[in-house]
């Protein structure tokens, strides 16, 4: 199932109104990415103002630099979409890429007290979905009740604690979940990210996957939040269900992390408080006619995005340029897809679309990451083509 972008689907519900960053791949003699901004009359390149997207976080106000910025059209939103779209591409025309670059890919873990119950689940059914069903039933009768209202790192979820591990129902994913310290992780490199309209690529030996819909953060290297974009934390429950050490292995793949479509930089129209009361929206449809939807409300989510960020970066980590955080999700799919009991998981060509409101549509097709086309194009790669377009 090929994926169509539609401007209508892509777009915010308030349009262009707020600041849109995009990266552009712009073919040619010195063909290479460019950082663009959406105008109500197309896309335009903001050039040597902006190289990088990381080198536009960094400026003193973001959106103003970008709005500022002598900037070329590089042609209509409408077009530059059915280019990105999966199926037949035009090389000679401009597409979309992930609208970061430079930065760090990190992830939260276990903020929503709903995913929390679910990996203590896989973690109990030793990556096995069979197994899964019974211990859903079993921990949420045990646990379900107890993590409802817990704030993290507080006195009541010390004694949450105490009174969960006398009871022999302790796991890592209860301390980082309930714990004073969040889990961060390294998500993917920088670079690797794909943007709306590619291929994600599942593991070819997972057989229990799942999409992970999330808000991401925007952080510049002074850990300022300058905006949000949708992410798809693609994640295989069945490498992660039999050791939390193999964490690696379950989110960081080729295509595993999706970004985009656009950057919405804070201004005077978006800011945090429009992040803390997103709702995000999924939707998976599958060649085999099976539909799945959930939504993630982030007014749920256990740990405030500033209180996230400040344990990502301070003096103790830094990010010289700037980082993306993956905030986490509430959305563990369980619905069977096929045999009773098995739940869900992944099969090629499904076709994800990731929204919010005021973040506009992510949307991918899922395949594996043997066969999408493979990251080539990274840090050495970009300074040697921003220096051949003498835009450094």
């Amino acid at each position: 199932m090929e994926p169509s972008l539609s401007v209508l689907s892509a777009l915010p519900i308030d349009g262009t109104t707020g600041t849109l960053i995009a990266r552009v791949w712009v073919p040619g003699a010195e063909p290479g990415p460019v950082v663009a901004l959406l105008r109500e009359d197309g896309v335009h390149a903001l050039g040597r103002d902006a190289p990088t997207s990381a080198d536009l976080m960094e400026a003193a106000d973001p959106a103003a630099l970008a709005r500022s910025a002598v900037a070329s059209r590089l042609g209509s939103l409408e077009e530059i979409l059915a280019n990105t779209a999966l199926g037949p591409r035009d090389s000679r025309r401009p597409h979309f890429l992930a609208p970061i670059d430079l930065q760090a890919i990190k992830a939260a873990g276990v903020t929503f007290m709903r995913s929390l119950l679910e990996r203590v689940i896989e973690e109990h059914a030793k990556g096995d979905p069979g197994a899964a069903d019974r211990a859903r039933q079993t921990l949420g009768r045990e646990i379900g009740a107890d993590l409802a209202s817990v704030k993290p790192g507080s006195d009541a979820a010390l004694r949450l604690k105490e009174a969960l591990v006398a009871r022999g129902l302790w796991s890592p994913y209860l301390e980082v979940g309930i714990g004073p310290d969040a889990e961060i992780f390294t998500k993917a490199q920088p670079m690797s990210a794909v943007g709306t309209g590619a291929d994600i690529g599942l593991n070819p030996a997972s057989t229990w996957n799942n999409p992970e819909p999330e808000v991401v953060l925007i952080v510049n290297s002074r850990a300022v939040i300058v905006g949000a974009t949708l992410g798809n934390d693609v994640n295989l429950r069945d490498f992660e269900g039999r050791s939390a050490l193999l964490l690696g292995k379950s989110k960081d793949n080729n295509g595993s992390a999706a970004i985009g479509p656009f950057i919405r930089l804070f201004d005077g129209s978006f800011g945090l408080d429009d992040v803390r009361q997103a709702t995000v929206s999924l939707t998976v449809e599958g060649d085999d006619g099976f539909a799945l939807q959930g939504r993630s409300s982030m007014s749920e989510i256990s740990r405030d995005p500033t209180e996230l960020v400040a344990q990502m970066m301070g003096d103790v980590h830094q990010y010289p340029d700037g980082a993306v955080l993956y905030c986490g999700t509430m959305f563990a799919p369980t619905e069977d897809r096929a045999e009773k009991g098995q739940g869900f998981t992944h099969r090629v060509g499904d076709r994800v679309t990731i929204s919010a409101p005021k973040l506009g549509a992510l949307v991918n097709r899922v395949n594996l990451s043997n066969r999408i086309p493979r990251w080539e194009f990274a840090g050495r790669a970009l300074m040697r083509s921003l220096a051949r377009r003498r835009m450094l």
